[in-house]
């Protein structure tokens, strides 16, 4: 049995990661960790975990805890994971994996030297359907791919307005943004599916240099872009065209078409209000839908549940690399090969012109 403690336990990771965990066998959440103890000991009484902490440090470092998720905001993780490290605890971070490219590999290097299992919460890695259309693809199904097109929708992030409690993130050196978060995210399932990107020329528009906070009547300064936009070419050769575009709504899709000498291989939502990475895909190859098999299915979770099958599936590569003494899949290494495709990003945004991914 695997001990979880959770620091940062509500919000994203009372959706997510506290159901994944309660539905998988082999693992147990021991504690909870939040800003302050009164918050810590509610969560802990909502969801049946023994310990209650206001120090990720004490967490960490409690005998009853394996592994230690990282569910805080980015600019606060480095110092999680760090303490984490040095209890010699597996860790489970969540994506961005630092607030830039220096900062993530740091954090890759300080893991590795520290001998335990370190993954990042790239869901796009483990989405079933990823993994399906990526044996598609290197099976032939649309003969070789050329190119690779992704639109997709990045709300809440990046529009005229923010939610009060996103209000934060309009500053860059909060690690949090359309690109960051948003973008990367599908670049990852991207990535899973179609190959590495290895070269960009990349735009970042930013129209609005102060945004809404929605219902206080006040604005905020913005520093942040409201689209993604880039051309590329991936290490087989493909060529990819992205364009991630934010809003102050809900995601209305996402649609991706990967072309081949043969067919034309599509990905679109099964239904409304859905990202890339949380749920299952309307697959087809030249037309005909295909069906991703059962059993490639993370039991017993449906992936109609939302981000849930998806982060109960990262929870499983991680039991396995455990059991196995491995590498999960993604590892920090993985996240910080990531960051530098952003850091390409922004480098082409500021220069106008091509730029390898280092």
């Amino acid at each position: 049995m695997i001990g979880v403690g959770v620091v940062g336990a509500s919000g994203w990771a009372g959706a997510s990661h506290l159901p994944a965990l309660a539905g998988l066998a082999g693992f147990e959440v021991t504690a909870v960790a939040t800003t302050n103890q009164a918050g810590a000991a509610k969560v802990a009484a909502a969801h049946g975990v023994p310990l209650a902490f206001a120090d990720a440090g004490r967490l960490a470092a409690h005998p009853d805890v394996d592994l230690v998720v990282v569910s805080v905001r980015a600019s606060e993780h480095a110092k999680v994971i760090r303490a984490a490290l040095e209890a010699g605890k597996h860790v489970l971070s969540e994506w961005p994996l630092g607030v830039d490219a220096a900062q993530a590999a740091d954090l890759a290097r300080e893991a590795g030297a520290a001998g335990v299992v370190h993954a990042v919460n790239l869901q796009g890695y483990q989405s079933p359907d990823a993994r399906y259309v990526a044996e598609l693809v290197a099976g032939g199904a649309i003969g070789r791919l050329e190119s690779a097109v992704l639109v997709a929708a990045g709300d809440p992030l990046g529009g005229a307005r923010i939610a009060p409690e996103l209000a934060w993130s309009t500053d860059p050196a909060a690690g949090t943004s359309l690109l960051t978060v948003m973008a990367g995210h599908f670049l990852a399932a991207l990535d899973r599916m179609a190959g590495r990107l290895v070269e960009v020329s990349a735009r970042l528009p930013r129209p609005y240099d102060h945004v809404e906070v929605e219902r206080t009547g006040r604005t905020v300064p913005n520093g942040v872009p409201a689209q993604v936009l880039l051309h590329g070419v991936l290490d087989n050769g493909a060529t990819a065209s992205v364009a991630v575009h934010g809003g102050s709504g809900s995601p209305d899709g996402f649609l991706v078409k990967l072309v081949g000498s043969d067919r034309t291989l599509t990905v679109s939502p099964t239904r409304p209000g859905t990202y890339l990475h949380w749920t299952d895909w309307d697959i087809r190859v030249g037309g005909e839908r295909v069906t991703v098999p059962d059993d490639r299915r993370t039991a017993p979770f449906d992936p109609a549940a939302g981000p849930v099958a998806n982060v109960a599936a990262v929870y499983q590569e991680i039991a396995r690399s455990i059991a196995e003494g491995r590498s999960p899949h993604p590892d920090f290494h993985t996240a910080a090969a990531h960051h530098r495709v952003l850091a390409a990003i922004e480098r082409s945004a500021e220069t106008g012109g091509a730029e390898k991914v280092a």
